[in-house]
């Protein structure tokens, strides 16, 4: 029989854990949990993603990615011109290949889970 394995947690993680900037001077993300120790064919990693007001991120995923909104408001547009201005509770999904710009005129914070190894975005 194998050994028990247990969950991980993170109290207060929307509030406590802070992403680091990754990309101008905007832009922050940072993997908070990952799978890639128990899975490393399939490894799925989970975080927060953070922009502030300055230069857009245009992002091109190399993976599928699910996205919540939890505070705040993004304008998220991808290359077929679709465009959605993004506010609490939306919930999105960005396959692989996508190219999408994500601007805003404030803040917004979202929480992620990317099908990819960590550090892999």
């Amino acid at each position: 029989m194998s050994e028990p394995i247990a969950f991980n947690y993170y109290r207060k993680a929307q509030s406590n854990f802070k992403p680091p900037l990754i990309a101008n001077e905007n832009a922050y993300l940072g993997d908070v949990f990952t799978s890639e120790k128990n899975d490393p064919e399939k490894p799925v990693s989970c975080g927060f993603y953070r922009l502030e007001k300055g230069t857009p991120l245009v992002y091109t995923y190399t993976y599928h990615e699910m996205k919540i909104i939890l505070e705040g408001e993004f304008d998220i547009e991808d290359e077929t011109g679709q465009k959605v201005r993004a506010t609490r509770g939306d919930v999105f999904y960005f396959p692989a290949g996508a190219k999408i710009t994500f601007t805003t005129e404030s803040y917004g914070l979202a929480f992620y889970t990317g099908q990819r190894k960590e550090g892999g975005a």
